[in-house]
Order: structure tokens, then sequence, then C-alpha cells
């Protein structure tokens, strides 16, 4: 199962700045825990310093992710705010018919609402999620579709 990780990076920052990635080791152990034939790809660990980029690296960084979001079995978006690039993301991982399962306290997004086929209120929640085989389930149904 190949799964990306999508989540708020600068959000609504102003400056050059990034938010608090560590969500993403915590998502990475439930999987490694629960879900033991993930394959996890994490656009920011392979971009750690995505912040510095210039243009054209930016457009060819964003586009690669996108791309990668489109040939996901799983994606799961971390939203504790809104975010443009995670938005796409979810496009991108929708349109291909990929299973989504988002992080949030934002359940009356538009997005969220559009794109989710699961929508947690936090970790704790994603864990049990995934702990039950429910999330293993969401994914196979979707790969049946």
């Amino acid at each position: 199962m190949d799964v990306f990780l999508a989540g708020v990076i600068q959000g609504s920052l102003t400056e050059p700045d990034i938010h608090d990635q560590t969500w993403r080791d915590g998502v990475k152990a439930i999987l490694r825990k629960h879900l033991a034939d993930a394959e996890v790809y994490c656009h920011y660990t392979e971009h750690p310093a995505g912040i510095t980029y210039e243009l054209p690296e930016i457009r060819r960084t964003f586009a690669e992710g996108n791309r990668r979001a489109g040939h996901c079995d799983l994606l799961v978006a971390f939203l504790p705010e809104a975010s443009m690039g995670t938005a796409i993301e979810m496009h991108e991982a929708y349109a291909h018919g990929a299973a989504i399962v988002t992080i949030t306290p934002l359940a009356a997004n538009w997005v969220v609402r559009a794109y989710s086929d699961r929508v947690v209120p936090d970790m704790v929640a994603f864990e049990m999620l995934t702990a039950t085989g429910e999330l293993a389930r969401l994914v196979a149904a979707k790969r049946k579709l």
C-alpha cells in the first residue's frame, strides 16, 4: 500500500518559516505498527529545505508532490489549519481514486468534507481507526471501485 503524507508546512505563515512537522513521525509510527505493508512517502522528508527553494525548483518540487499524491493508495492529511498545498494534494489523490483520511479539527471545511473518506479529530482517533482495521478496509474498498 502506497501512502502519501500531506499536511500543513507553511500554512498562513507570512515569514519564510514552517509549522512543527513532528506529527509526521507519529503518523509513520502508527502506520508501521498497524499496517506493515504501508510504504510511506513524505514529501517534506524528501525536501526538508524546501522553504529555501527558488523558482523553478519550487514548481518542480510542487509538481512532483502533486503527481505522487495522485498515485497513492492512501493519503493521510494533517490539517490543524488550512493548507493550500495540502488541498491540492487531496484533490489529486481524490481524482485518482485514493482513500483519504484527514486528521483535523476543521471538519466543516469544504475541502475536508469534499475529499475526505474519513475525518478524525486527532492522532488518538487516527490510531484507533488504524488499529481496528477500519483504515485497511477503507483502502481495500476504494481499490475495488
